[in-house]
């Protein structure tokens, strides 16, 4: 007998396990048990030859009426042809590479035949049939009937390992196995009225019907919830055990004069996070929270209000931004808000006042000599870097807090190698301007406190978005660059973003199509700078910005930018996040079909960021009623970034909603969808909850503590590991 930890090999034989481990890593009973099937098919009723139809999923009696195997023209291999009769017409079966096949369907015997009925040279066949051949003397219609109406699983399968050969290791495993001990707590799946463990693997491969398939697939969907709830919750439990500084506010401090120089009123979200942040700064455990917000909702001056309030502690706060680009702006941003503040140990500065210093991988010696004397020193409170901030060469005198600007740009080792450079466990504010759904927050980032915020600073615009499609309307294209004449000459600036550098080998980004002539090529913008300056734009300030470019390059344009030197600035994504000059007033997005929603949305937030409204077009060159066209239509039609998010999750692929596409190996987590099972989630959550509330290390369930521990390790969910 077997159980699930067994090797496969020990079931299967040494070679199918082999081509099942090569083709999807399977090595163990229990990691064939949960090769889950697609879909079934359901064998139908008994047909008769003669009424087969070309695509029928079919299931005959017949009679072998003869059987031939003949070599496959010009490459190695046979087929095996067998022809079988029910009297009133012939069929043929083909099996390619399964001569021993032969043995099994001898002239004269009769058989069960199950498959989809396809044409080959004008005759009907089934390719690689199911069957159960009938034995002298059996019953044929108790056979019959068995056969017919049985749900067949559909597995992920390739050439070498077909489903058909997937069902039957997957017999071969469910006969070996001895009795399944069942982790899920008694309490917990009787609530539920789930199958045991065992029945419920059975059942979803071997199926007496929907119904209990579905409820198979139920219960080890829950499991999958519930294990990864009780895993993240012990983890978040473990980091309140962690012990670090506290970094209560200081009344008297620099929080406290720059608060007394901000020119607006925090809005009512941003008051209620900042108050859950300081509170989490004040713990003598470190601070793990996720701060998400609608894009332009203040995520920033929030986070800087927290960086302060560490200075004030005698701390230092780092903060990890994934661009050159948007490092620069923050420094951009904070001297701007802070002032005077900004320029501590300056001459004439004030006693509360501290130093920003930038740390990215292209600045020059010894400007990056001077930023890395500043951090080891602590002649510089505020930090702000790109990944060169994890070098060897970067410390701190007292790292108290830690900001990851657009988490999801950063994998686990990264942010690991920031917070050893922590005299103590540093506290942890990772930000994201892509709203999350709840659910999602619950599965991804469920062991951080989550805030979030909404709305929208006062006197901030609504931006108005169009579609422009230059396969319908090609004429209002022009009207694009008229619009931004238009802002220009009111005094406003503009953004044109292309999906492109340059032209490539493959694709040439000449743009001639969108400008009314003939080749459909993608934009760039080496291209679309020079050819607007000098055409539909010429007479305006127009600059190019792209990831290429020198930092001091990019430096120079987005502070020219920003301070009005330049009126249209062409650009790529390199301005999707955190860059804020409120006098930018429209965007022209080019090849939009190429970006996916949340990235539309971060896109267009960068106008409509002053008292004036935003406009935001996006031209497109995809047909009505494609999926593409279908994105542009739905970021047309709302602002409300939770609800685009959404949209965009449900056209991405799970695993790179979850991250397993950085993991590449299996995950644990086969059947849970976070969108479709929120309300299996929200259960699980609150069940997790109840089971750690009894047992907080879960002593009092040992087969539920191992099945977490063997989750902690998989290495595909190590993405998950923010602690």
């Amino acid at each position: 007998m077997a159980n699930l930890e067994s090797k496969l090999s020990d079931v299967v034989g040494d070679r199918t396990s082999k081509v099942l481990a090569d083709a999807f890593g399977i090595k163990s009973v229990g990691d064939l048990m949960r090769h889950y099937p697609r879909r079934y098919m359901v064998r139908g009723e008994l047909s008769d030859i003669a009424e087969l139809k070309e695509g029928d999923e079919v299931t005959i009696l017949a009679e072998v009426f003869s059987s031939t195997t003949r070599p496959i023209r010009g490459r190695k291999g046979s087929i095996l042809e067998v022809i079988v009769t029910d009297g009133s017409a012939k069929l043929s079966l083909t099996f390619f590479n399964q001569a021993w096949r032969e043995k099994e369907l001898k002239v004269g015997t009769q058989g069960l035949f199950a498959g989809k009925v396809g044409i080959f040279n004008n005759k009907k066949q089934l390719s690689h049939p199911d069957y159960q051949m009938i034995a002298d003397g059996a019953d044929v219609d108790n056979a019959a009937q068995n056969f017919a109406g049985k749900y067949l699983p559909v597995y992920p399968a390739t050439g070498k390992m077909p489903s058909w050969k997937i069902s039957q290791c997957v017999d071969m495993a469910i006969a070996s196995l001895d009795e399944i001990k069942d982790y899920l707590p008694e309490e917990v799946r009787s609530a539920h009225d789930y199958p045991t463990l065992q029945a419920a693997l059975v059942q979803l491969h071997t199926p007496a019907d929907l119904d209990h398939a579905d409820a198979a697939r139920e219960r080890l969907t829950f499991d999958e919830a519930f294990l990864l709830q009780l895993m993240l919750l012990m983890r978040r439990n473990e980091l309140k055990k962690l012990n670090t500084i506290s970094r209560k506010v200081i009344a008297g401090g620099l929080l406290e004069a720059f608060d007394a120089t901000l020119p607006f009123e925090l809005t009512g979200g941003q008051r209620e996070v900042t108050k859950e942040i300081e509170e989490d700064l004040a713990q003598a455990h470190p601070m793990h929270r996720l701060l998400q917000g609608e894009v332009g909702s203040g995520k920033t001056v929030v986070a800087l209000r927290a960086m302060l309030a560490v200075v004030d502690s005698g701390g230092q706060a780092a903060l990890l931004a994934p661009t050159e680009v948007l490092a620069a702006q923050h420094v951009r941003t904070f001297e701007k808000l802070l002032g005077p503040l900004a320029h501590g140990g300056k001459l004439g500065s004030s006693d509360r006042a501290t130093q920003l210093t930038l740390i990215t991988g292209s600045q020059s010696a010894p400007a990056r000599k001077e930023a890395l004397a500043l951090a080891a020193t602590g002649g510089a409170g505020i930090i702000i870097g790109t990944h060169a901030l994890l070098g060897e060469k970067v410390e701190f005198a007292d790292l108290g807090l830690i900001v990851v600007d657009e988490q999801h740009r950063f994998g686990v080792e990264q942010r690991d190698a920031l917070k050893v450079k922590a005299q103590k466990p540093p506290h942890l504010l990772v930000m994201t301007a892509t709203p999350i759904p709840r659910t999602v927050a619950m599965t991804v980032f469920g062991d951080l406190d989550v805030s979030t915020l909404r709305e929208l600073p006062l006197g901030r615009q609504p931006i108005t978005t169009h579609v422009i499609s230059v396969l319908e309307k090609p004429a209002f294209l022009e009207r694009a660059w008229a619009r931004i004449r238009e802002e220009v000459a009111a005094g406003h600036q503009a953004y044109v973003v292309a999906p492109r550098i340059e032209a490539g080998n493959d694709e040439s980004a000449d743009i001639d199509f969108l400008f009314g002539q003939e080749s459909p090529d993608i934009a760039s913008v080496t291209e679309l700078a020079p050819r607007l300056a000098s055409g539909a734009l010429a007479g305006l300030r127009v600059a190019d910005l792209h990831g290429r470019q020198s930092s001091e390059l990019k430096d120079s344009t987005m502070r020219a930018f920003a301070a009005g030197e330049i009126d249209v600035l062409v650009s790529t994504t390199v301005i999707e996040v955190g860059v804020d000059v409120a006098n930018a007033t429209v965007m022209v997005i080019m090849d939009a079909d190429r970006f996916g929603v949340s990235q539309l949305h971060q896109l267009r937030g960068r106008v409509g960021r002053g008292t004036s409204p935003g406009l935001c077009l996006l031209v497109t060159s995809a047909a009505v009623e494609t999926p593409a066209r279908a994105r542009l239509d739905a970021v047309a039609a709302t602002l409300d970034g939770f609800e685009l998010s959404r949209i965009d999750l449900e056209q991405r692929r799970e695993g790179d909603v979850l991250g397993a596409k950085q993991s590449g190996t299996q995950s644990h987590l086969r059947l849970l969808r976070v969108l479709r099972d929120e309300a299996l989630i929200e259960n699980a959550r609150a069940d997790a909850e109840g089971v750690l509330a009894a047992s907080p290390d879960l002593t009092s369930y040992p087969s539920l503590s191992a099945e977490v521990a063997l989750l902690a390790k998989d290495a595909a969910i190590d993405y998950l590991d923010k602690g």
